[in-house]
């Protein structure tokens, strides 16, 4: 497995680089995104073969049958709990720095009309309803669910054939599961290959991103990624506690577990892409069994966004000083439990959170086109969003463990 400490000096490194040598580096760009999305692609293809393989053999061979469904159950009050918290952090974390933001009507009227002027001024994606999200649960066609990345319903066909492997004979199920065992242990050597060289691959997509943003923007764009990105930092770093009190992990083991999965969100932006990574981290430097890493982490993984509440709090607020519109703490309040339900149907697309935030904005009295300048500095915000949700899957996947053990 490669050294954290290694990927993290290639992500500093690359997003400097790429800030101040975004001209001189123009020529390469291409050939350099492409050693970036290799690496990428070769982490996402062990996600869909190792989850598949992990959940079917934990289902088949959990001598407990409704051990899952307890642990699902457990699941819904872990995430519920992990996200109010969230928004209510932000709640409280995020006007300290928002309420010494002061906009001139000329800054503020030229921000709105960037919003038509930009790139995000189109439409927004069709996004499927929350309907189509529930229906979509059940896949008509597991071939094609793989191919489009949808986990899941991949761990709910897994599940399923991971019951109808309990029903078969001894010696038919054993010699089935074995295959998939071996699936799952290759899948695992191949992410600590990948892994070996993650510094390449993640300085090529840092230098990238830090030659598309730039080193000027806005000062109150500026404030507001350093807001937000603060207000999800600041969270992150309080799952550790978290994961100490409520799942017994000392942040002296949780640490170095989560540093991998933690570079490859930072640098990947997407918590599927990190998931072979805290499947390793879980299993080597946390101990925990193959309940958490075969079923407890792909569910979170597919389900659990605690970014979403805070991502919300700190983006209204900030349009409500763009729009000189004040937002009460009752409505905050309803936001994030607004948030809490919806962030169950976010899809697995950039910026997906806050084209879902459009309509409840009309609601609060902010104008839904707000969204699209949230939207136009989304780089670095979606980096601290991924890392915050890398980190409470892992947290959650201890407390879930500890919970499952029962009373020490």
């Amino acid at each position: 497995m490669t050294s954290p400490s290694r990927i993290l000096l290639a992500l500093v490194v690359g997003l400097v680089l790429g800030a101040v040598a975004a001209g001189a580096l123009t020529p390469a760009m291409p050939a350099i995104d492409v050693v970036g999305t290799l690496w990428i692609n070769a982490l996402r293809m062990t996600v869909i073969p190792l989850v598949v393989a992990l959940t079917i053999t934990t289902v088949a061979s959990t001598a407990d049958g409704s051990r899952i469904g307890r642990i699902g159950a457990l699941a819904l009050p872990v995430f519920l709990t992990l996200l109010v918290a969230g928004g209510v952090f932000a709640m409280v974390v995020a006007p300290l720095s928002l309420d010494r933001l002061s906009l001139p009507a000329g800054a503020a009227a030229a921000l709105r009309a960037s919003v038509q002027a930009g790139p995000t001024g189109g439409a927004a994606p069709q996004l499927p309803s929350l309907v189509q999200r529930i229906v979509e649960i059940v896949p008509v066609n597991p071939v094609k669910a793989a191919a489009d990345g949808a986990i899941l319903p991949l761990v709910v066909y897994a599940i399923a054939l991971g019951l109808a492997f309990r029903r078969l004979a001894e010696e038919k199920r054993a010699s089935v599961l074995d295959v998939f065992r071996a699936v799952a242990d290759a899948m695992l050597v191949l992410v600590g290959w990948i892994l070996w060289v993650a510094p390449i691959g993640v300085f090529a997509l840092a230098l990238v991103l830090g030659a598309r943003m730039g080193v000027s923007s806005a000062g109150a764009l500026v404030h507001y990624v350093i807001t937000v990105a603060a207000v999800l930092f600041a969270f992150t770093l309080a799952l550790y506690p978290v994961a100490w009190l409520f799942g017994r992990t000392s942040p002296r083991r949780f640490a170095p577990a989560a540093a991998s999965a933690q570079a490859v969100a930072l640098s990947a932006r997407s918590s599927l892409a990190a998931l072979p990574a805290m499947i390793a981290g879980a299993r080597e430097k946390l101990g925990l069994g193959a309940t958490t890493t075969g079923f407890t982490l792909p569910l979170a993984v597919s389900v659990f966004r605690v970014n979403v509440p805070m991502a919300w709090v700190v983006g209204v607020l900030f349009l409500g000083k763009l729009y000189g519109i004040p937002m009460s703490e009752a409505q905050l309040a309803m936001l994030v439990v607004t948030s809490t339900l919806l962030s169950f149907s976010v899809p697995g697309i950039p910026s997906a959170s806050l084209f879902l935030l459009a309509p409840v904005l009309v609601d609060l009295g902010l104008p839904a086109e707000g969204v699209g300048i949230l939207i136009a500095v989304d780089a670095i915000p979606d980096m601290f969003k991924t890392l915050v949700n890398v980190t409470a899957h892992l947290t959650s996947a201890t407390v879930l463990a500890r919970l499952d053990a029962g009373p020490s």
